[in-house]
Formats: structure tokens, C-alpha cells, sequence
């Protein structure tokens, strides 16, 4: 008798932790799975995209217009939903500084131009992080593996509008810090970084992108 009731207790214990480990996955990965269901009900199709128009005045919002979450610097992804503002030189290898960063938008990496000058422009943000810390800001790149070659995402730098075209992405190792390093560069590009997959931080996801057109807001 004696040890069917162990046996219960630890059936019973078995199936606690099993649900309670299970909670503590749905909790970690809530963020990834809420954007991934967004985007499934929300995502434009590429006419749509094609379309947008990065402006200062709402009222005049045709439906394909959108406004910048800060019109001195931020970066929108119409694709995946993306708004928010961008925290300027931001040191990439100060984890307390870049925290602080991302929890107000995406941060700028130090060392790095802005937009409007030649060389590129780096800008990352995880896509994921614990749960009790998650928040609308540090989501923005969630989806950034949706973006594919000819995708269009815009920087807003002092009141202009740069509209950079995908030109490639790559998955690299978290200790590839070369993508950060400030090379000669005659042309305008922008490589945006996340955490991949969501929800884990085992490697890290580059999105290329090569200014097309710029424009005052």
C-alpha cells in the first residue's frame, strides 16, 4: 500500500513539474509566439508595402502612410510591423548600456554612421528576452527573418526619410563581431541585428540593406 501511494506522489510530482515546465516555455516564448500570430492576421501583401509612405501628417493617412514612432531617429519595417524609436551610439559591448537602450527602441551602435553619411549604419535590438522584461519595443525584431532580397525598411534621421532596399541576410555566431567593425565605405547601407531564433540567443540574424531614396518628412 505503502508503495502505491509513493508511486502516486511521484506520478503526481512528475506531472507538476511537467506542467509547470511547460508554462515556463510558453511564458519564455509568449513574445515570439504574440508577434508570429500578429503578423500571420496583420502582414501586407507586397503591393501594400510597395506603397508606403513615411510621413509626419496622419490626416492625410490614405490607409498606406505611416508615421514615424520618432521623427529625430527611428526605423520602420512595414512588412513585419516594425515602428519604433532608434537610441543613438550605443555601445554594443556595454550590456547594462545596451539594456537601458532597448528598453526605450532599437539601439544605434557607436562607431557606426548615421543615415545620411556615407558607411553603414548598424542598428540591432533582440528579438528576445525574459519574459518579465519583454516589452512592445524590444519586439520590433522578432520577425526580422521575415525579411527577404528586395524588402524595404526606413530609417528617419532629423526629420528624412532613407528607404533602404534588402539586399541579403546571414546568420552568424554571437562572437562575429566583425560585422560591427566601421569599414571604408562609399556607398550608404544599413545592416540591422537580432537574436535567432526568437526566443533563444544562440546565434545572431544580419539583415543588408542599401539606401535606394531619401526624402524630407
Amino acid at each position: 500500500m505503502n508503495q502505491v501511494k509513493i508511486g502516486n506522489v511521484m506520478l503526481w510530482s512528475g506531472a507538476v513539474l511537467v506542467v509547470f515546465a511547460l508554462l515556463l516555455l510558453a511564458l519564455i516564448f509568449y513574445p515570439a509566439l504574440k508577434e508570429e500570430a500578429r503578423y500571420r492576421f496583420t502582414a501586407r501583401d507586397n503591393t501594400d508595402i510597395s506603397n508606403v509612405v513615411i510621413t509626419k501628417d496622419s490626416t492625410n493617412d490614405q490607409g498606406g502612410n505611416i508615421v514615424p514612432a520618432d521623427a529625430g531617429f527611428s526605423i520602420i519595417v512595414p512588412k513585419i510591423g516594425g515602428n519604433a524609436p532608434v537610441i543613438e551610439n550605443i555601445d554594443p559591448y556595454n550590456e547594462h548600456e545596451y539594456r537601458n537602450a532597448l528598453e526605450n527602441g532599437v539601439a544605434h551602435a557607436n562607431g557606426s554612421v548615421v543615415p545620411g553619411e556615407k558607411g553603414n549604419t548598424f542598428l540591432f535590438a533582440h528579438s528576445s528576452d525574459n519574459f518579465y522584461t519583454a516589452n512592445h519595443y524590444n519586439t520590433v525584431f522578432y520577425l526580422l527573418h521575415k525579411l527577404e532580397n528586395g524588402d524595404q525598411f526606413f530609417i528617419v534621421h532629423d526629420n528624412r526619410v532613407y528607404k533602404y532596399i534588402v539586399s541579403g541576410t546571414q546568420e552568424v555566431a554571437p562572437e562575429a563581431v566583425e560585422y560591427l567593425e566601421t569599414k571604408s565605405n562609399d556607398t550608404q547601407t544599413a545592416t540591422l541585428m537580432t537574436c535567432w531564433p526568437p526566443g533563444t540567443t544562440s546565434s545572431r540574424l544580419l539583415v543588408f540593406g542599401e539606401l535606394e531614396d531619401s526624402y524630407d518628412l
